[in-house]
């Protein structure tokens, strides 16, 4: 069972969605920082608003074993 997992928020349709499940928290935000490279490439902070408030650019989201979740900044 995987106990840290990587969401995501699409901010246009407003809802989570995973990506994957880890064993422990640093593999978690590895693959956090190798998705976000991918949303930059993807998502253009300058075309998206990047992740401000007003952005549209997806944002990630580590969730603890607790259920409990942080965001993932970049």
């Amino acid at each position: 069972m995987d106990e840290w997992e990587l969401l995501g928020f699409d901010t246009f349709e407003g809802e989570y969605y995973r990506l994957q499940g880890f064993e422990t928290e640093a593999e978690a935000l590895n693959a956090a920082k190798q998705k976000a490279e991918d949303l930059d490439k993807t998502q253009p902070k300058e075309q998206s608003g990047g992740q401000d408030f007003y952005g549209i650019q997806d944002r990630l989201y580590i969730k603890r074993p607790d259920g409990s979740t942080y965001q993932y900044t970049w």
